[in-house]
């Protein structure tokens, strides 16, 4: 019986250990390949290259360009917006707070400082203009190199989908893929709209997505 058990509990832990270490390769391969795409993207943005299929994909969404589409996009983008971004966090942070999760607001704090430095610190070293193609609906001042939208959202979104998850583990995929859906909507409002190159939003969804696993860990090693 002793055998048996001590058997049983060596194959647990053997199929543990090897799904713990999958996952940490799968994680490891992951970020290098994010970090060659994204080091790829800011060299030949900083050399001022142009990528000829940001032009092709912007001209060609705009074809579909009508009035119902321009007052979904416009009302979609508002969910990436500044102020609409702030007002979740602080509504956020202040739930996080009543509950007493001071590690998580705490992180939260972390995240949007980190995503707001990344953003901004990113867009003044690039220097990179709005696209020209068209004339936008929407006038944007500051420059085009990340996608502060995609950038933010998959930061702000995606923390609030791990806090979900966290709570109800049941409805993870769920959860994830509304998250996933809002994250997209909200960067195709801004290829429509004519704001920002696809190559924006990509290396604002890689940015994103390194500093929200960086302020995920930090929850998991502390908690």
């Amino acid at each position: 019986m002793k055998s048996f058990l001590s058997d049983r509990f060596a194959a647990i832990y053997t199929r543990f250990a090897t799904k713990v270490t999958t996952l940490g390769l799968l994680g490891l391969a992951f970020c290098f390949l994010a970090l060659t795409v994204l080091g790829w993207l800011c060299e030949e943005v900083w050399e001022k290259e142009t990528f000829r299929f940001d032009a092709v994909l912007l001209l060609a969404l705009h074809q579909w360009a009508n009035p119902l589409l321009d007052r979904l996009m416009l009302s979609l983008t508002r969910l990436g917006n500044p102020e609409f971004v702030v007002g979740m966090v602080i509504v956020t942070l202040g739930w996080l707070l009543w509950r007493q999760k001071r590690l998580e607001s705490g992180v939260l704090m972390i995240a949007s400082l980190g995503t707001l430095l990344l953003n901004d610190g990113m867009k003044l070293i690039f220097a990179r203009p709005r696209p020209t193609l068209w004339q936008p609906l929407i006038k944007e001042i500051s420059y085009s190199f990340p996608s502060g939208h995609a950038l933010g959202a998959s930061v702000l979104y995606g923390f609030l989908a791990y806090l979900f998850v966290r709570r109800y583990p049941q409805r993870s995929y769920l959860i994830y893929g509304i998250t996933i859906a809002i994250i997209g909507l909200i960067s195709l409002s801004r290829l429509y709209l004519g704001v920002h190159y696809p190559t924006d939003i990509l290396a604002g969804y890689i940015i994103g997505l390194l500093w929200l696993s960086i302020c995920v860990a930090l929850i998991k090693h502390f908690d």
